[in-house]
């Protein structure tokens, strides 16, 4: 996942994040705030410096999912030219979350539903980020190939 700050990865993602983790997949989220990595371990993932990340030359594994906040794919083009290369090698799922995009079409909305453990844990990832919001049963997110469809017409 990439996002503005550790907390907006939590607002938005961080459900899904866990449900991930508890089933064994590895959970990196790139942000630029710097700060304390704290609410990311509370829910198993990963933590990475974005600007670091973007440098860096990808030789590896693929991922299989790219979760990325709009706010970021808008302000930032470097994350929104590698968005759009993910989108147009393939084979992997792209969601967009957070900011107001919201797809007009029931078929361009992702929605995953959270265990009560992934509620229970985005909680305390919510606290530990010392925000008010106590989240909620499930995340939604905007299909990345509706992106890349309003990107390029």
């Amino acid at each position: 996942m990439a996002a503005t700050s550790k907390a907006e990865a939590v607002r938005s993602a961080g459900g899904l994040m866990f449900d991930r983790v508890t089933a064994g997949w590895d959970v990196v989220v790139l942000t630029a705030d710097g700060g304390d990595p704290r609410s990311l371990r509370i829910l198993g993932a990963r933590s990475l410096d974005l600007d670091i990340a973007l440098a860096c030359r990808f030789n590896g594994i693929r991922p299989q999912v790219i979760a990325v906040d709009a706010g970021l794919c808008d302000a930032d083009p470097r994350v929104r030219g590698r968005l759009l290369k993910a989108l147009e090698e393939g084979g992997c799922e792209v969601r967009i979350c957070g900011g107001h995009r919201t797809a007009p079409a029931v078929s361009g909305t992702l929605r995953h539903r959270l265990s009560a453990a992934a509620r229970a844990f985005k909680a305390q990832a919510l606290a530990a980020v010392a925000t008010s919001e106590t989240g909620g049963i499930e995340e939604v997110f905007q299909k990345g190939d509706l992106f890349h469809h309003s990107k390029s017409a």
